[in-house]
């Protein structure tokens, strides 16, 4: 839920959406591509020192390759500090307001700002600069970017295509559940930008216990085997990274 919505807020920031349009298939092969940022910050998250260097510096290698020019005409390149803020503060943003959502237990005031503080190391060393390290400063720097984005027709595509993830017809009500949650922990202003309307409160509210009451075999799982031990299970051959 966290990376879809994260997802959906990069793309309308037209530069960065530029440099991953250009650059990658993601449109037809959106399933490989999250899987592979997925693993980036499993790695990040979870794996030791010495891959989750690795595994930054592969990630700075490729955005040192890739530039070009936005609809716009205007230039850029991936590893360009703003567009590594950006997609950082909307990515960390994303995943610690799904936590908040749907957790039983959700985390203190200063826990959420523990989580943004640990997080900016990564966002550092992909090469972002001045990454605030509370939740609240981290809201007031996404929204800050508000001028510089924009809801064209890059982003409705994107917005189109993850709207359209590919499930079996078992998943579809669950991902369809996942989808709105998606949707319902974006910033309001971003959800206005790209012209949706706020769900209502009960519709928030029953989407929310649905997917908590969907998840309780996950977590039952998670409690009873620990995930620290098992904290970044290889994920086979091929499996690349962003």
């Amino acid at each position: 839920m966290g990376g879809l919505s994260s997802l959906l807020v990069q793309a309308l920031h037209p530069r960065a959406l530029s440099a991953v349009w250009d650059h990658s298939d993601f449109r037809h092969q959106l399933k490989e591509r999250l899987g592979r940022t997925a693993y980036f910050v499993a790695a990040t998250t979870y794996g030791p020192s010495d891959l989750a260097h690795s595994s930054i510096e592969r990630v700075n290698q490729i955005h040192a390759r890739i530039q070009g020019l936005d609809l716009k005409g205007r230039p850029y390149v991936a590893n360009q500090p703003d567009l590594i803020t950006w997609v950082h503060l909307a990515e960390v943003h994303a995943f610690l307001s799904a936590y908040q959502h749907l957790a039983l237990s959700p985390l203190t005031r200063g826990q959420c700002d523990q989580y943004m503080a640990e997080m900016s190391r990564v966002g550092h060393a992909l090469g972002a600069t001045g990454l605030p390290c509370t939740r609240l400063r981290v809201e007031q720097a996404l929204q800050a970017h508000e001028s510089e984005l924009s809801f064209d027709e890059r982003a409705q595509e994107v917005w189109r295509i993850v709207a359209a993830y590919p499930v079996s017809d078992a998943d579809r009500p669950y991902m369809n559940a996942v989808m709105q949650a998606a949707h319902d922990i974006m910033p309001n202003w971003a959800q206005h930008l790209a012209g949706c309307s706020p769900a209502s409160a009960w519709r928030v509210a029953l989407t929310r216990r649905a997917l908590q009451v969907a998840n309780l075999p996950i977590q039952s799982f998670l409690n009873r085997d620990g995930g620290g031990r098992h904290r970044l299970a290889p994920l086979g051959p091929g499996v690349g990274l962003p």
